[in-house]
Order: C-alpha cells, then structure tokens, then sequence
C-alpha cells in the first residue's frame, strides 16, 4: 500500500501540534503577480488558494493535466471537461484576476522530461512562483514540482497528500524550509467556497478527513 492510500494522520492531530503555530511568517508584500502550477485541477486551491485569495494580484494558473484519470470508470474526455469546469468555478470564488494555460499533459502520466521544457518561460516574470511540493508521494505532483525547480526560479512548493501521510514532527518533512501564511477569514471562506466546486473529488477522492486539511486559517510552504 502507498502511503496516499494507507491510512493518514487526522487534523486534530495537525491543529495540535504547536510546530505549526511556530514555523515562520512569509513576508508576502511585495507581490504584485503570481504564477501557480498545479497538476491537477483543484491542487492550486488546496495547496495555496487561501494565500492566491487573500493577495487578490494577477495569477497565472498553469494546468499541467485536466484530471482525466481520476476515476478509470468514467469517460476521460468526459471528466476531463468537467473537471476544466470546476476549476474556473473554483477560480471564481477565490476572485482575482487569473490567466490560465492548460498543458494537456496525461493525468497519472507526467514526465520530467515533458513538462520542464513546457514551463520554461511560464514561470518568469513574476513576484512569485507556487508549484506541489516535489515530494508529496503523488509522482505527479512531484513531477509538477520538480519541473518547476528546474526553471531555475525559486518556487515555494504546497504539501498536499503530505498532510494525510505525514505527523507532526515528521522528519521526512522540512519543516525547517517551512513558512507560515496566516489566512484572514475572508480568504478561509474563499477557499472553503472554491473546495466545494470540485463535486467531482469530494467524498471519493477527497474524503472529509482529507478535506479537514485544507480549511484551516493558514497555509504551508517549503522555500
């Protein structure tokens, strides 16, 4: 059994742990623009749509995969469309202004080697530049977040599934890389919002413990 699919650690577990509370706040003040790359649609609002909400600047969103491969029962294209459809609804509710360009890259499928040189250039230009974290036990999430890296730009990385399979303290985690984004209310209810339009995942592959995650009032990012 992967360790997406093993049982994970509950966020009470995660809300008590005061290396949360401790880990340093990231200066954000100076942003002006920022570019996103998610793998799937719905990784830029878990991973960072509380931080993208509150700043309210320009985002370029760069959809790696359309998500088709998330349920093998169901028709890709099908899903596909439907999952494109949920992510500008989500989009949406976060507000701002978002510019998005889908790769097309195969969900399940996503090769260093295809996406580095796709990103070359999408990723400059911008005050700050958000990719999954290389090591979130998804290959493609580390795929998106290695890529990402091999632009050469600095990119903080969101953990995702490592909030499911990591515990507090975890030494697999760098937590001495980590920053702290604390999230105004009105951004934890953006983001909350923006979670409930991917009626596709909930309950399935994002179960309500998975879920608990993601409705805190801060985010975490590895520099």
């Amino acid at each position: 059994m992967n360790r997406i699919d093993a049982p994970g650690t509950a966020e009470d577990a995660w809300r008590a742990w005061p290396g949360l509370r401790d880990l340093p706040v990231l200066d954000l003040s100076g942003v002006r623009s920022a570019v996103v790359v998610a793998a799937h649609p719905d990784d830029e609002v878990l991973g960072a749509g509380g931080l993208l909400a509150m700043l309210g600047v320009p985002v370029r969103l760069v959809a790696v995969t359309d998500g088709e491969a998330s349920h093998p029962h169901l028709d890709p294209a099908d899903l596909a469309a439907r999952r494109r459809a949920e992510s500008a609804a989500a989009l949406r509710r976060l507000g701002g202004d978002w510019e998005v360009v889908r790769l097309g890259l195969p969900d399940a499928g996503v090769r260093d080697a295809d996406l580095a040189p796709r990103l070359a250039g999408l990723l400059d230009g911008f005050d700050l530049c958000l990719a999954p974290w290389e090591h979130d036990a998804h290959p493609d999430h580390e795929a998106a977040g290695r890529a990402a890296l091999a632009t050469g730009r600095p990119v903080l990385r969101f953990p995702i599934w490592g909030w499911h399979w990591a515990r507090p303290g975890d030494p697999r985690v760098p937590w001495e890389r980590a920053w702290r984004v604390p999230l105004p209310p009105s951004a934890v209810a953006a983001k909350r919002a923006a979670i409930g339009c991917f009626a596709s995942q909930l309950g399935t592959i994002l179960p309500p413990g998975v879920v608990e995650h993601f409705t805190r009032d801060d985010e975490v990012l590895f520099r």
